[in-house]
């Protein structure tokens, strides 16, 4: 039986509530978010020790000026790593488990991540959330990611994030035929997604519109953008830089 779903109605900040001097995906920025009440959305990478890790990006270099991938690194090397300039430090995802503390939901983003296996990555990630008391759902560009983690925790909604632009530098090999797809999430009769996270700018999306499930809508920089999401049929927005009512 799944948890019920916090997915429809309460907006959720994009990389925690970060601003100048508050990094996106510091435990600063997730405090803030859930001292305010929001849904905090992250995304989760593998260390090369094993250590599940929030962090976006492949690589070191846009946060942290260091020219290294995470999976490359050891959570004790990432831990010396400033964040954008700041004395914020790369989190694991135990330390925002424990910050949240259920307070409020979290939105957890399965990155991608090439050369670590599959299903030993979502284990790992499983294995992280398994007492965790508080709510939350899991989401994924890779639909097979999602499709997984749904097989180890049935309990737990799992959605697609998709978008009508895809970077093609991103999607290996045949990345036409990728991007179709990821487009039109032609797999979602075989992924069966609770609900699809789509990016807000692609949308009135056909696809999208048709889809029986909750629809949010990313990111979201102004009420305008919110308003234009909602329209074209988004129940909820992954938010950022601005406060939605």
């Amino acid at each position: 039986m799944k948890q019920s779903s916090f997915l429809n109605d309460i907006p959720v900040a994009h990389r925690g509530l970060h601003e100048e001097g508050i990094p996106e995906n510091s435990l600063s920025a997730f405090r803030r978010a859930r001292d305010l009440g929001f849904a905090i959305e992250t995304d989760v990478r593998l260390t090369k020790d094993g250590a599940v890790v929030a962090f976006h990006d492949d690589s070191l270099f846009r946060a942290c000026g260091i020219d290294k991938k995470v999976n490359d690194c050891t959570l004790a090397q990432l831990k010396k790593c400033n964040l954008f300039q700041t004395e914020e430090r790369i989190p694991t995802l135990s330390e925002l488990l424990s910050l949240v503390d259920g307070r409020v939901p979290l939105l957890i983003e399965i990155k991608q991540m090439k050369g670590t296996p599959k299903k030993h990555f979502l284990e790992k990630v499983a294995s992280e959330l398994r007492d965790y008391q508080g709510e939350f759902a899991i989401q994924s560009f890779d639909p097979l990611y999602v499709r997984t983690f749904k097989k180890l925790r049935p309990d737990i909604p799992c959605g697609v994030l998709a978008a009508a632009n895809s970077n093609r530098k991103d999607l290996g090999c045949f990345p036409r035929i990728k991007a179709e797809i990821l487009k039109n999430m032609r797999l979602n009769f075989y992924v069966k997604p609770d609900f699809i996270s789509y990016c807000g700018a692609d949308l009135p999306q056909k696809a999208y519109a048709k889809f029986k499930g909750i629809r949010l809508a990313w990111t979201i920089r102004s009420k305008d953008e919110e308003l234009h999401a909602r329209k074209n049929g988004a129940d909820n927005i992954i938010f950022e830089n601005y406060r939605p009512e």
